[in-house]
Parts: C-alpha cells; structure tokens; sequence
C-alpha cells in the first residue's frame, strides 16, 4: 500500500513539475513576444511558441542523446574494469597461483613420458591452468575488452603456461583426434603472441629465470 502511495505520489510530482514548466515557458514566451512588439516588431505569438519550443525540443533531444552516449560509455568502461577485474582474479588466485608454478617447476618436456610418470598433483595442477586459460580466453574475446587493458599483465603468465603445456595440448588432441582440444586457450596464446610481436617485438617471447619467485 505504502509502495503503491509513493508512486501515485511521484506521479503527481511529474505532472506537477510539467504543468509548472509548461506555464513558465508560455509566460516567457509572451513576456518575449510583448518586449518585441514595443519595438515594432510584429510577429504571431503562436508562430513563435511553436518555432522556440520546436528549438528547444531539438536542443533538449540532442542533450538526451549526449548524455545517454556519455552514460552508455561509462557503462562500458565499468564493465571493462569488472571483467579485468575477475581476469586478474582468476589468473592470480592462490591455486592458480600454485598450479603454474608446479608446471613450470616440474612439468618434463616430453609429453608422452611426462604424461606416463605424472602425479595426481601434476594432473590437477595441468587441468587447472588449462581451463583456467580456456575461462581467460572466453572473458576476452574479440571486443569484449580492449586488449591494452590487459594484455600487458595478461599476457606474460598466458605465454610462460602455455609455453610449457602446448606439447602436451598438441599430443593430446592427436591422441584423443580432437584438433579442437582447448581450443580457446590455444587461441588465446597465439593472440597474447601476436600483441607481444606488435608491442614488445625487442624482447624474448617467455624469459624464464631459476629460482624466481
């Protein structure tokens, strides 16, 4: 009931603010066409409400059309920065975290005796990164978000991760005959290396140094 009651009283409120309005501008018209009319100018007071408020009504639309553009790009500037941020949530959480560094320390590079002597720690922490990749891949396709916001950061984990488990990817997808295993994240790589080409061409595509953190 109360719900109901604020409405109808912002209804009122509406119509109220419109018919003061309406009554103002008619009045500021006629004060208008009365000063003109002392300096001989002749004109018909309803040509010129019709031709004013025809200007106005212009001007107030294009000021509409402004601040819904203005809106409309801070709405995805926001969505921008939220799907940056579950991207660096993601890739920076404490398992994943974990996972890649394990690969990085221990995944051999041969894909058929490392997949013959692996552990369920390895298995776990490769499935992990692999669709960990393939989720990083989805929040970032093709114009979902502007890549200089986070390939920069981005790209440097998705480069050393994928450098070590593209062998294993590649056997599997031959073993299992399914060229598009993880595809997203294969993907995914190759668009971090053609913005790493374009944007630091100088430097090494992965730089691995010992006993990092």
């Amino acid at each position: 009931m109360d719900n109901n009651r604020d409405n109808l009283m912002t209804l009122i409120l509406i119509f109220a603010i419109t018919a003061v309005s309406l009554v103002l501008w008619l009045g500021v018209l006629f004060f208008a066409w009365f000063f003109l009319r002392l300096f001989g100018v002749t004109i018909d007071f309803f040509a010129m409400v019709e031709s004013l408020s025809t200007a106005i009504t212009a001007a107030a639309v294009f000021s509409a059309g402004f601040i819904a553009y203005r809106e409309l790009n801070e709405g995805s500037n926001s969505r921008y920065m939220e799907v940056a941020d579950r991207l660096f949530s993601e890739l920076n959480s404490d398992e994943n975290i974990a996972a890649r560094r394990w690969i990085y320390l221990n995944l051999a590079e041969d894909p058929q005796s490392g997949l013959a002597e692996l552990s369920e720690e390895g298995h776990l922490a490769i499935k992990k990164v692999l669709n960990s990749l393939d989720r990083v891949a989805f929040l970032t396709q093709k114009d979902w978000i502007p890549e200089k916001l986070v390939m920069p950061w981005m790209s440097p984990m998705v480069l050393k991760s994928w450098a070590k488990l593209e062998p294993y990817v590649n056997f599997e997808a031959h073993r299992r005959n399914e060229p598009k295993y993880y595809q997203l994240a294969r993907e995914l790589a190759n668009r971090c290396k053609a913005w790493k080409a374009k944007n630091d061409p100088d430097q090494d595509l992965v730089i691995w140094v010992n006993g990092a953190l």
